[in-house]
């Protein structure tokens, strides 16, 4: 097994450290492992099937973050022939949280995904997937 050094913030490897304890990992590199296994194979099941999907994507910053603002929107022009909405709004007086409505295969929302990730300053991303499949949305509808 190879040996890498990866560069984080001291209070994630905290967190990491905390966590390997709590669940019975036998130490960080196992975690960092199994969330880089993780992280790597989220969309490879649906990156084979060539639907378009819907995707919501939620992103979340502290508030007066221009920088952050000026790359959240490079990525959302970069992708815009995916990105059907967005909305902005702030929480708790100390975040912004930016709304992304994306419509694309699975390689571009991963795509998009991956970008946002990358943006230096980002608090927290989350997303969550949705397949329309004729046939099912059809009968519901009529029924």
């Amino acid at each position: 097994m190879s040996v890498v050094s990866i560069s984080m913030p001291e209070a994630l490897l905290e967190r990491i450290d905390e966590f390997a304890d709590e669940h019975g990992y036998s130490g960080r590199s196992e975690v960092v492992r199994e969330g880089a296994r993780a992280l790597l194979e989220e969309f490879q099941g649906r990156a084979a099937d060539g639907q378009t999907h819907t995707c919501t994507v939620t992103v979340v910053f502290e508030y007066c973050q221009h920088a952050v603002q000026q790359r959240l929107t490079g990525v959302r022009h970069e992708y815009d022939g995916i990105v059907s909405a967005t909305t902005h709004a702030h929480v708790r007086d100390r975040y912004c949280m930016e709304l992304y409505v994306l419509e694309g295969t699975a390689e571009t929302l991963s795509g998009f995904v991956n970008r946002v990730r990358a943006v230096p300053d980002v608090r927290a991303v989350d997303y969550a997937i949705i397949t329309f499949e004729e046939g099912r949305v059809d009968q519901h509808i009529e029924s």
